[in-house]
């Protein structure tokens, strides 16, 4: 043979070894129950929350209307990250998701931190679900001789029975979830829509741009507010990344993930950006505070009688949702690590319904330790944990930009082969979104009531991390050999 046939044969192999994806061991043994609607339907309950139904209203009183813009900003980033990590599930499904990702195209370290960054951040917001949960429900006088840590308790047992039963639940109780904030919001917006058109009073003003002009215009209180509400908005977008998990148990993820992914930039800039320039032009920002959902504020100016118990109704439900994806979401995550060892061995254990229980078992113990917290500081829980999850949400995407990055290099030197369904204008995409999310983390420094201490935290992780990869570095060399 000659030597030039020898080469052509040699290069033809290695182009074969390099196109055949890897496999993800934690991937083996999940059921594909979830169907399109079910991925659409989470898709859109990952980009609506609590962040809008209760957060949008202190954010106004302290930004004023350009939050929108905050939000607008903040969506498309946010989508940027998505579109990036919908690309990843078009080149290899994995309930792993970014983990698995950042195993392949980061290594076992990287991998191991974006695991671990992201348990921080669901089990840190589930604890924030639970303690949001039992406030929400003292609303009701009923159940105001609870105590709060009570409440929290059995939320969290009833979320966990119905993660754990099978996929397929989780997935019919998250469309359910969506139907209720989708058709909230469509109400509400049709209201504040025919308010101004008719020009209704609203707190005895009539609404339009002037209540805009007249209070300080679109920056009120400066660009500084609007910047430091940032990270509070990016955390309201978190738990859009639940789209890369769930193509893990979806049959045709080729199908379902670019419709999910390609709906939410509309999403996002019809009941954020929407429902944010409603509000504006229906009541100054001074209005709205942070006790009170803004769309009960407004409700309650035009006199509808039970507005606060059906927006308390639907916060409750935006806050169980959250916390059954956190669920959901870390047991599939924990699973991938602990096939690879750098999680507990009990994480990658699956009951007779292929549910990932050890990994959910896990979250929900960080989430008991949220009921402790709720017995001895009730007042406080709430934020304390809420700044440490969004420590979480902003390092989980950093990663999966830089596994784009890192996948979009493999496939110009013919490595990997890219999907059709692509994030635009790389490198300078992912380039651009990293910084945005860095200097939104930076900007924290600014608040030093709260985000200055949520960064003084940062070493204090970086140090547990590096114990952590110490204590479990010999496991995952053995498991990497064994392949």
């Amino acid at each position: 043979m000659s030597k030039d046939a020898v080469d052509t044969a040699q290069a033809v192999a290695t182009r074969t070894d390099a196109a055949r994806t890897p496999a993800d061991a934690g991937d083996a043994g999940y059921s594909k129950d979830l169907k399109h609607r079910h991925v659409n339907m989470i898709a859109i309950g990952g980009a609506i929350g609590t962040g809008l139904f209760l957060g949008a209203g202190g954010r106004l009183h302290n930004a004023g209307p350009a939050l929108a813009l905050a939000y607008l900003v903040c969506g498309i980033f946010a989508f940027f990250v998505v579109r990036a990590l919908g690309e990843l599930v078009l080149y290899r499904p994995s309930s792993g998701s970014f983990v698995s990702y950042a195993r392949e195209f980061l290594g076992e370290k990287g991998a191991y931190v974006a695991g671990w960054m992201y348990f921080l951040n669901w089990s840190t917001t589930g604890i924030a679900d639970i303690t949001a949960i039992a406030l929400y429900t003292h609303y009701w006088s009923m159940f105001t001789s609870i105590p709060q840590w009570t409440l929290a308790l059995i939320a969290l047992a009833v979320v966990l029975g119905v993660n754990l039963i099978s996929v397929k639940i989780f997935g019919e109780m998250e469309f359910w979830f969506a139907i209720i904030k989708v058709a909230t919001l469509v109400g509400f917006m049709l209201v504040g829509i025919f308010l101004l058109a008719t020009q209704h009073k609203v707190d005895g003003t009539s609404p339009g741009l002037s209540v805009i002009t007249d209070h300080g215009g679109i920056f009120p209180h400066g660009l500084m507010p609007v910047v430091l509400v940032m990270q509070g908005v990016i955390f309201a977008y978190a738990a859009l990344e639940l789209v890369g998990v769930a193509a893990g148990e979806t049959a045709e993820p080729e199908k379902v993930v670019p419709r999910a992914v390609n709906s939410i930039m509309w999403r996002v800039g019809l009941f954020y950006v929407g429902s944010v320039v409603l509000l504006a032009l229906l009541l100054p920002g001074s209005v709205y505070s942070a006790d009170e959902s803004p769309f009960v504020t407004v409700l309650s100016k035009i006199g509808v009688s039970g507005a606060g118990d059906v927006m308390n109704l639907v916060v409750l439900t935006a806050a169980m949702s959250s916390l059954n994806s956190g669920l959901y979401s870390t047991g599939r995550i924990l699973r991938s690590m602990a096939t690879a060892g750098s999680a507990p061995k009990f994480t990658a254990r699956m009951n007779r319904s292929q549910v990932p229980y050890g990994g959910i078992l896990l979250t929900c113990a960080v989430c008991v330790l949220g009921v402790v917290l709720n017995y001895l500081m009730p007042s406080q829980a709430f934020e304390i944990v809420l700044n440490v999850a969004s420590l979480g949400i902003i390092s989980t995407w950093v990663i999966i930009m830089l596994c784009h990055l890192v996948f979009v290099r493999r496939a110009k030197a013919g490595l990997v082969e890219r999907p059709s369904f692509r994030l635009r204008f790389s490198p300078g995409t992912e380039l651009a979104t990293i910084a945005f999310l860095l200097l939104c983390l930076g900007m924290m420094w600014n608040d030093p009531e709260v985000g200055r201490k949520t960064l003084l935290l940062v070493p204090v992780i970086a140090v547990l991390l590096v114990a952590g990869w110490f204590g479990v570095r010999g496991r995952v060399a053995q498991r990497s050999s064994q392949k």
